[in-house]
């Protein structure tokens, strides 16, 4: 299950560029070669795969940002409010590479790159 167009129509309405592999005819492409568009691209990966994670941390001086969903519940107004959220609390250590991990009642922020890995 991917992160809702809905998720995405709502960044631009909040001024963000944004763009969702669907509307692109990729929501096929496989976990690393998406994480290699992030990269070439600047981007920052939403998503509930817990893989783009590890990824990110394997990345090595990559700054990549992931945001990863782990909530009960994934319809896309809540996962709007706890990502509202997330942009308020985990903008900056997001524009400089993190993985942030946004639960139902709290966020983990882990800048990267991760020291150890």
């Amino acid at each position: 299950m991917g992160v809702s167009r809905k998720v995405s129509a709502w960044l631009r309405d909040q001024g963000h560029e944004c763009i969702h592999l669907g509307e692109e005819g990729l929501a096929r492409l496989p976990n690393g070669e998406i994480f290699s568009k992030a990269v070439a691209e600047d981007r920052i990966i939403l998503t509930f795969d817990l893989d783009f994670g590890e990824i990110a941390a394997m990345a090595g001086d990559c700054r990549t940002s992931v945001m990863v969903f782990r909530l009960q519940n994934t319809r896309a107004p809540h996962v709007i409010d706890r990502l509202a959220v997330a942009l308020e609390k985990a903008s900056e250590p997001l524009l400089k590479g993190a993985i942030v991990t946004v639960e139902e009642a709290r966020l983990r922020i882990r800048e990267l790159p991760m020291r150890g890995k």
